[in-house]
């Protein structure tokens, strides 16, 4: 034994260095090992479906920590582990990502954002969603907020994705997938916005159900301005579509008899129920101002400007809400033009004149009825009549000369009486008023041709002094 303590404390100090140098020798051969492990393994779990993938090697011994989204996938990513040369043993630290219950998704617009939220079942299913929702509304801000989660129903990402175009459609709101049913609320950015999303919905793939669609439509806005100054009228905004279009732009000729018609309107779906009756109502109080501006928003009709005289201001307040069908308000903020400068007989003539010139009171077919396009030129003759109070005016009545003379005559003499009692309850004295018929006894044009019948009907003004 004291051999053996001898012959170690001869040799010892020879030992020692040899020690050092093969626990070099190992770690310097280990270190490489487990980063290439590491590697390699990583490079084999490369086509798995999995989520925080975390691997780390201990010599030959590596161990996987990750998120997969089922059973089948977490087993398949062990076994690819445990067959990557040099492996000796594979710790599993994996686990399943957390179910949904329900499983539920959302895209929310608020103008310029949108954000979404809430699961999304496969990393490669949320980023092309997310890249969806960039498309859906370029130049906004996408936030992706949405967490991985198992639950989803089958074709899922095809549902999300069509919704996700909705959102397109919409100003602000949101589209909302729990489990199968889908829910949408908010204001569509454009008129027929919402009915292109509920077109679209019947495109959902098969098992996912509308269980509510508040999709809102914008206000169904039509304008018309009419400026004095350009004697223009000018129509923005919507109607339900070209025969309605066609009309209300007719209409406007006819009442708007002096000015030029600017025509801005668009066809859009979405309009209320009598739309096209209330607009054509509404124009007509319109063109009774000498400067106004109508604005029909959904079913609300205002109209603000200046009548032409005081008597005018309290027919149209009162008309305008009494001719409009049940359902709709009417909203007048109508005051009264200063009064014009008065004028001599002779200037009143040349008034009654150039209106006459540019249009022409029109009737009811065969009746003295005067027709409702006729009031915005009514009213300027009024005005006119205003301005001479000291001279008289014959209003006379003229027909074709289709139908018998008596006939003729008496429907003459209707319609002339028509317009003196319309007149008077404009404000002017009876006594200043006339009315006097010609019936076909004085035609300005040939009676053989549709165009001379209607040129001579006619109500015409003479200043009697």
């Amino acid at each position: 034994m004291r051999g053996f303590f001898r012959w170690a404390r001869k040799w010892w100090p020879g030992l020692l260095p040899l020690i050092v140098l093969w626990i070099a020798a190992a770690w310097n051969t280990t270190g490489p090992l487990e980063a290439d492990l590491t590697a390699e393994t990583a490079a084999a779990l490369k086509g798995s479906v999995l989520s925080k993938v975390r691997i780390t090697a201990a010599g030959r011994d590596v161990s996987l920590a990750a998120e997969a989204f089922s059973e089948q996938g977490r087993q398949s990513a062990l076994a690819t582990a445990e067959t990557v040369p040099g492996v000796r043993l594979v710790n599993d630290e994996t686990r399943l990502v957390p179910e949904a219950r329900p499983f539920v998704w959302i895209a929310e617009r608020v103008v310029v954002r949108v954000t979404l939220w809430g699961n999304a079942p496969l990393p490669a299913i949320k980023a092309r969603l997310f890249d969806a929702a960039r498309a859906a509304v370029p130049g906004t801000e996408v936030v992706d907020q949405t967490t991985l989660a198992r639950g989803a129903p089958p074709r899922f990402d095809v549902a999300a994705q069509l919704l996700l175009e909705q959102v397109g459609r919409l100003k602000d709101g949101k589209v909302t997938i729990s489990d199968t049913g889908v829910q949408l609320a908010g204001m569509a950015r454009e008129l027929g916005g919402r009915e292109a999303i509920a077109a679209a919905l019947k495109n959902l793939p098969e098992g996912f159900v509308v269980a509510e669609n508040a999709v809102k439509a914008p206000p169904y806005v039509f304008q018309a301005n009419k400026d004095p100054v350009a004697v223009t009228v000018t129509f923005t905004g919507y109607v339900p579509d070209n025969s309605a279009h066609a009309a209300l732009i007719g209409a406007a000729g006819r009442k708007f008899f002096d000015s030029k018609v600017v025509d801005q309107l668009k066809a859009s779906l979405g309009a209320p129920s009598g739309f096209v009756n209330v607009a054509t109502i509404a124009l007509g109080a319109l063109s009774r101002l000498s400067t106004g501006s109508l604005v029909i928003a959904d079913r609300e009709v205002k109209l603000s400007g200046d009548a032409l005289y005081g008597v005018a201001a309290d027919q149209i307040r009162a008309s305008l809400a009494t001719d409009l069908p049940q359902g709709w308000k009417a909203v007048a903020e109508i005051s009264v033009r200063p009064a014009a400068t008065l004028v001599d007989a002779t200037v009143c003539q040349q008034l009654f004149t150039d209106l006459f010139r540019r249009g022409k009171i029109r009737f009811e077919t065969g009746r003295a009825a005067i027709d409702p396009d006729s009031v915005g030129l009514l009213d300027r003759l009024v005005e006119a009549a205003l301005r001479c109070p000291g001279a008289g005016v014959e209003v006379a009545g003229h027909t074709d000369a289709s139908g018998d003379d008596a006939g003729n005559q008496a429907l003459s003499e209707k319609r002339a009486q028509a317009v003196v009692d319309y007149m008077v309850k404009a404000g002017l004295p009876r006594e200043r008023l006339t009315a006097v018929g010609y019936g076909s006894s004085q035609p300005m044009a040939s009676n053989e041709t549709e165009d001379g019948k209607a040129q001579n009907r006619r109500i015409e003004f003479t200043v009697k002094q």
